[in-house]
């Protein structure tokens, strides 16, 4: 049975004096859970190893789309395949980060990978911060947690720069660029996300500045302009995907600031490679029957349950449980029935004893750094709370 143990909940005014304000779901009930999940040091390492093999398997994936043109393949906007090639082929279009869903890992079950949310992910505030607060408020060893990421964050904000492992001579080869963060008014979320990583910048030695999307000025002579000031290096936490099928202005616009070499933008457009579950089809085609896969398909799997999604999709919409005959079992209604859909292998989350589902996800920053979990039902929607671990042993 799932190893869990109950904490101290955080209060709301607690959580807010950190800027922390998504804290109480539509139903009022809290979004943090009391309770962390219980790994072995075995466990976390075996978290940390899948995740960074995995890394270096969907690099060889994409590279895979791009040399064999198979951009249309897995559902990438045709207005963005330009701007995709061109920022993966120039390593100044650095990943930040990105964390991977990950199945299994706990209770006895073997990790599989789910997805891979390159471009946009979200539960950044609640695996850097909350879930060390949740240490912190009982009074336990707040290093007993797989949770590099605030740290593992401030190093890769410096190989921007650096572009290689090493970051001591950052301060050296910082030219003074201007860092502009940006999110979408009316979103608390993923603002105070964006202002997070925000302060993650500045501590790492940028001159950083906020601004929400509709106050940006986009051209490509000047670049990326706020308040009648130039950019070189903008960080957006709105999906490529959105910029390219409701923005389409945009995404011209942009392909032409980073041909020009007017900005370098956060995260890559190539992270849309990643992003697109297409991505895992190819890459049960490269590693058939690997360990930390699932087959996926773009067509029904014979004869097994089996999970369709579609290739873009957020907080399990759209998503369905398919029995052995390709019958709906389980499903959540969504806004992107229109999208391609892949079929993967249903696997097993691990459960605790009402029934609740626990789905890992794991960052990565140059390399796996940070572990949390999110609970709910077989298809983790919307309402799925956040749990904190903690290491033992």
């Amino acid at each position: 049975m799932l190893n869990l143990q109950k904490t101290t909940p955080l209060d709301t005014d607690y959580l807010e004096s950190l800027g922390f304000v998504w804290h109480t779901d539509s139903d009022e009930s809290s979004y943090i859970s009391d309770e962390l999940v219980v790994l072995t040091e075995v466990e976390a390492e075996a978290y940390y190893e899948a995740t960074n093999e995995l890394y270096d398997m969907f690099v060889e994936a994409a590279e895979h789309v791009v040399e064999n043109d198979l951009f249309h393949e897995i559902g990438i906007p045709f207005n963005l395949v330009e701007v995709i090639k061109e920022s993966w082929e120039n390593d100044v279009h650095w990943h930040l980060y990105g964390r991977f869903d990950l199945a299994g890992g706990i209770d006895g079950k073997p990790i599989k990978l789910l997805e891979f949310n390159a471009d946009t992910p979200t539960a950044l505030f609640e695996t850097a911060i909350i879930q060390w607060a949740m240490l912190k408020k009982d009074g336990l060893e707040e290093s007993s947690q797989f949770n590099a990421l605030y740290e593992a964050l401030i190093d890769n904000f410096k190989r921007l720069v650096t572009l290689e492992e090493d970051v001591s001579d950052f301060e050296e080869r910082y030219d003074g660029w201007d860092f502009l963060f940006t999110s979408v008014k009316g979103n608390s979320e993923e603002e105070n996300t964006v202002r997070l990583l925000q302060h993650i910048a500045t501590e790492a030695g940028y001159q950083t500045e906020f601004a929400y999307i509709d106050d940006i000025d986009f051209s490509p002579e000047e670049g990326i302009v706020y308040k009648d000031k130039s950019y070189e290096l903008w960080f957006k936490l709105i999906p490529w995907e959105d910029i390219a099928l409701e923005e389409s202005d945009l995404a011209m616009l942009l392909t032409n600031i980073i041909k020009s070499q007017k900005a370098i933008i956060f995260n890559p457009a190539y992270t849309l490679l990643f992003q697109s579950k297409g991505l895992l089809k190819i890459l049960w085609d490269l590693y058939p029957d690997h360990p930390l896969l699932l087959e996926t398909s773009f067509e029904p799997l014979e004869g097994q349950k089996q999970v369709k999604k579609p290739i873009f999709g957020r907080e399990g919409g759209s998503v369905s449980i398919l029995d052995e005959e390709a019958n709906d079992v389980e499903s959540v209604a969504g806004d992107y029935d229109s999208h391609k859909m892949v079929y993967q292998a249903y696997t097993e989350l691990a459960t605790d004893a009402q029934g609740d589902s626990y789905q890992a996800g794991v960052f990565y920053a140059y390399e796996a750094c940070g572990l949390g979990f999110r609970k709910g039902g077989k298809i983790l929607d919307n309402m799925s709370k956040f749990v904190g671990h903690i290491v033992k042993g």
